[in-house]
C-alpha cells in the first residue's frame, strides 16, 4: 500500500529542488545572442589544411596515452601529456634569441617568455588551457613563444593553482594577482606597465575574459585588448554549438559526451558542487556578467567545435554592450588548434592575426583611445 504523505513529501521536496535549480543554476536565457556574425571566418580555406591529419594523428596518440592507464592515474597521466604539449617549439631551438626566464609573481610562479625584440614595458598575462584541472606555461611554449614573436611583447605565462587540488575562486584569485603584479613589473624588474594584453586559450580563454571585467570593476587599469582563443564562457552549458558540434570536435566531445547526455538539472548541480559557485555566476561564466566597458576583445574559434557557440553569444553581447568584440573563425580546427603552430598553416595564420589585432588595439590607443 502507498504511503501517500510520504510520496506527497517526496515530490514537494522534488518540486522544490526543480524550482531552485530553474532560479538559481539555469541563468537568464541567451539565444538572443545566437545569431551568426558576417565576416567572422579569418582563414583562408574553406576546409582544413592537408596538415591538419598529422594535428588529428598527435591528438589520437596523445588520446591513447591517457587511456593506457587505470582511470585512477588518468590525471597525472592528462597533466604529464599536457606539460609536454604536442609540438616542441621551434623558437627555443638553437640560437633563435627567445628564452624563458622564471618568475616568482607574488607567491604564484611563472615565466617570461621572451623574444629578442621583446618590450619589457610592452607585457601580455597569458594563461593556459586545460579545463582548470590540466595545464602549465611549459605546455603552451609553442604559443607563448609566438605570441612573443607577433606581438613584441614580453609574455608572463602564469603557473596558477589547479583543481580539483586546490578550488576554482583560488586559482581564479591567482589570475588576478597575476594581473596586478604585471602592472608594476616587467622583466627587468619594478617598472609599470605601458602597455597590456591578457590572453589565454580554452579554460584560460575564460578566465581572461573574467580577468578583464573583473579589473573594470575594482578600479585597475584596463588592458589595451584581450585575446581569448577557443575560451568557455558559459559553465550551464546552455550553448547550442555543446550538441551540434559534439561529433565534431574531436578534442573535447569524447570526454564530454558523457556529460552532456546526463540530465541538464544533474549537470548544473554537478557543476555547482565542483565550482562551489552557481554555474551562471559571473566569476566562473563571464558571458552573465556586465560586458560593457571592456577593453577591445578578439576571440578565434573553430567553427568545429563545441565552444563556437559561447564565442559567438560572447561577442554578440559584448557588442551589444557598446564593447568592441571580434570574432575569428577558422573550419574543421581542433580546439585550441594553436598548439599545433609548428606543422599546422592554419595555426600559423590565427596568430599573425593576433599580432595585427594587438597593433589596432595600439592604434585605438595612439589615437585617444586610453585604456582606463
Amino acid at each position: 500500500m502507498l504511503d501517500w504523505p510520504l510520496l506527497t513529501g517526496l515530490l514537494s521536496v522534488l518540486f522544490i529542488a526543480w524550482l531552485l535549480i530553474q532560479a538559481f543554476l539555469k541563468g537568464p536565457k541567451l539565444l538572443a545572442y545566437d545569431h551568426p556574425i558576417a565576416d567572422s571566418r579569418a582563414g583562408s580555406r574553406d576546409h582544413a589544411s592537408p596538415e591538419n591529419q598529422e594535428a588529428l594523428r598527435l591528438l589520437e596518440q596523445a588520446s591513447a596515452e591517457i587511456r593506457s592507464v587505470p582511470r585512477q592515474q588518468r590525471l597525472d597521466t592528462i597533466r604529464q601529456v599536457m606539460a609536454r604539449g604536442f609540438c616542441e617549439p621551434p623558437l627555443l631551438a638553437g640560437d633563435a634569441g627567445y628564452r624563458i626566464q622564471e618568475v616568482d609573481v607574488d607567491g604564484v610562479p611563472g615565466e617570461w617568455v621572451l623574444a629578442p625584440h621583446s618590450d619589457p614595458n610592452r607585457r601580455l598575462l597569458y594563461l593556459h588551457g586545460g579545463s582548470f584541472i590540466s595545464g602549465c606555461p611549459r605546455g603552451h611554449r609553442v604559443i607563448t613563444t609566438e605570441l612573443a614573436r607577433v606581438t613584441g611583447a614580453s609574455v608572463l605565462a602564469l603557473n596558477y593553482r589547479l583543481m580539483l587540488e586546490h578550488t576554482r575562486r583560488e586559482l581564479i584569485a591567482d589570475c588576478q594577482t597575476g594581473y596586478r603584479w604585471i602592472l608594476d613589473h616587467g622583466p627587468e624588474g619594478p617598472a609599470p606597465v605601458q602597455e597590456l594584453f591578457v590572453a589565454g586559450d580554452s579554460a584560460g580563454g575564460g578566465l581572461t575574459l573574467t580577468l578583464i571585467a573583473w579589473a573594470r570593476d575594482a578600479g585597475l587599469r584596463a588592458a589595451n585588448g584581450a585575446i581569448a582563443i577557443s575560451p568557455g564562457v558559459d559553465m550551464t552549458f546552455s550553448s547550442p554549438t555543446f550538441k551540434t558540434n559534439l561529433k565534431t570536435d574531436r578534442m573535447l566531445g569524447p570526454s564530454l559526451e558523457w556529460f552532456l547526455k546526463t540530465p541538464r538539472s544533474i549537470r548544473l548541480l554537478l557543476m555547482w558542487v565542483l565550482n562551489r559557485t552557481a554555474p551562471p555566476n559571473p566569476l566562473i561564466s563571464p558571458i552573465f556578467g556586465d560586458l560593457s566597458g571592456l577593453p577591445p576583445v578578439l576571440i578565434q574559434a573553430s567553427e568545429a567545435e563545441m565552444m563556437l557557440g559561447d564565442a559567438r553569444r560572447y561577442v554578440n553581447k559584448a557588442r551589444a554592450a557598446g564593447s568592441i568584440a571580434e570574432l575569428e573563425t577558422w573550419p574543421e580546427m581542433l580546439h585550441v588548434w594553436h598548439l599545433f603552430a609548428p606543422i599546422l598553416p592554419e595555426a600559423q595564420e590565427a596568430i599573425e592575426r593576433i599580432g595585427q589585432f594587438v597593433e589596432r588595439c595600439r592604434t585605438l590607443t595612439a589615437t585617444g583611445h586610453q585604456p582606463h
